[in-house]
């Protein structure tokens, strides 16, 4: 749910050249994923309801914060989601550039979203085995490209490559860093269904921090040493260095682990997102539709078609462009959930919490202090971006306030109030 693999990282060396981008590599996990990592240990050893995040903010601060923890996470998801299936074809058209023309790109694109909602609706178990798999195959190209670059040392450094067409500076190549760091809190949705979470989760965090990190700076590294220009490099490009590397056998195996990666990872988190539907109409905020589970695999389904349509709306913005409202929207989610993390620490002291932010009161307040600066540079960055005739950040911010608008809209409808936030089996 947070990384598939070391596609995606392109535009990062593209705009930042390969010193800095290996430090923006190397301290974005530090400053933004470690903070986010031990503020999820926390609350989801303390609290590992159906909904996590939504949860965590909904005991923490009431209906209405809780009600828009949710919506934040759901529109920013309409962004995110869109981008899985870009990488897919971005990947594809290295392969088959006829793939690029008209729409037909749009149409494999929406073929992922079919299958993948397909495979969620068989099962949690089923999505988290092919996950798994997946991210070996995906995996395999890259030890290929590190065991080979040492003998191509400075080879490249004349390279012929196509003409890019990326415009991202180091700005917009450290929010795709964020991006591709980004989602940790993904995983808590499914707290219920995870075996012994209080001790699973930040296990499972803390390594992943390590492992992910490593995935993306020891390729780029070994890149550095062939001498290739850091200017050739844009999303997709990673299949063309591997034909350099390896010839016309690892270009494609590598393209197709791109492929598998937007794959993989936009199945993983069709499993964290349909969650968020289920766990609202479980607390009456969304109608009870939104509860149906599947007779055999107990999956949410209405949950997973109707944000399969919602997904599916959003596909062919483009990839920077869609990096940048969703870290805007996740940013803001993001922020309630490390205020959560202080007001339970003061309203409920006594919660068993296996797993705590050390540091104590202190620890927990300064923990979101690295995530919530770097959040700065999104906000600069969208009040660049245009969508829809305006900036990315007006757009965000109608966003937001539609959330506003749509709680009081739901309170009007439902006078009686939802259910009480209680602990469900």
């Amino acid at each position: 749910m947070v990384s598939g693999g070391t596609y995606g990282t392109e535009d990062i060396v593209h705009g930042a050249g390969y010193g800095k981008a290996i430090l923006i590599l190397l301290l974005t996990p530090i400053l933004w994923s470690l903070p986010t990592a031990f503020m999820i240990g926390e609350l989801s050893s303390a609290l590992p309801f159906e909904g996590g995040y939504y949860a965590w903010v909904r005991r923490a601060m009431g209906n209405f914060w809780g009600f828009q923890e949710a919506w934040l996470s759901l529109v920013a998801s309409i962004f995110d989601m869109a981008i899985y299936p870009t990488l897919f074809v971005l990947y594809l058209d290295r392969l088959f550039p006829w793939f690029a023309e008209g729409h037909r790109g749009v149409m494999v694109a929406l073929a992922v979203v079919v299958v993948c909602a397909l495979l969620n609706i068989a099962g949690v178990r089923v999505v988290s085995t092919t996950s798994l798999w997946l991210f070996f195959v995906l995996s395999a190209p890259f030890i290929l490209i590190v065991a080979i670059a040492p003998f191509k040392f400075g080879a490249l450094a004349d390279a012929v490559t196509r003409p890019t067409t990326s415009t991202v500076d180091i700005l917009g190549g450290l929010l795709i860093c964020m991006w591709n760091y980004m989602g940790w809190d993904n995983a808590s949705t499914i707290a219920t269904e995870v075996e012994r979470p209080q001790r699973t989760y930040p296990r499972a965090m803390l390594a992943a921090v390590v492992i992910v990190a490593l995935s993306y700076i020891v390729p780029v590294v070994a890149m550095w040493m062939t001498g290739l220009s850091s200017s050739a490099w844009e999303t997709g490009f990673w299949a063309d260095i591997a034909g350099l590397l390896g010839g016309p056998l690892l270009r494609i195996g590598l393209a197709l682990g791109g492929m598998i990666s937007g794959f993989g990872m936009f199945n993983a988190l069709v499993m964290s997102y349909s969650r968020l539907p289920l766990a609202m109409a479980q607390d009456g905020m969304l109608p009870q539709a939104f509860g149906k589970l599947h007779s055999r695999s107990r999956a949410p389904w209405v949950a997973i078609v109707v944000c399969a349509i919602g997904w599916a709306m959003c596909l062919g913005l483009g990839f920077e462009r869609l990096v940048t409202i969703d870290i805007l929207l996740y940013g803001a989610s993001l922020s309630l959930e490390f205020v959560a993390l202080v007001v339970l620490r003061i309203r409920e002291p006594e919660l068993p919490r296996p797993f705590r932010v050390p540091g104590g009161m202190f620890g927990a307040a300064a923990v979101g202090i690295a995530p919530m600066l770097l959040l700065g540079f999104s906000i600069v960055r969208s009040q660049h971006e245009q969508v829809l005739g305006m900036s990315s950040f007006a757009f965000g911010m109608l966003l937001i306030g539609a959330g506003v608008l749509a709680y009081f809209l739901n309170l009007a409808l439902k006078p009686a109030g939802w259910a009480p936030a209680a602990e469900k089996p």
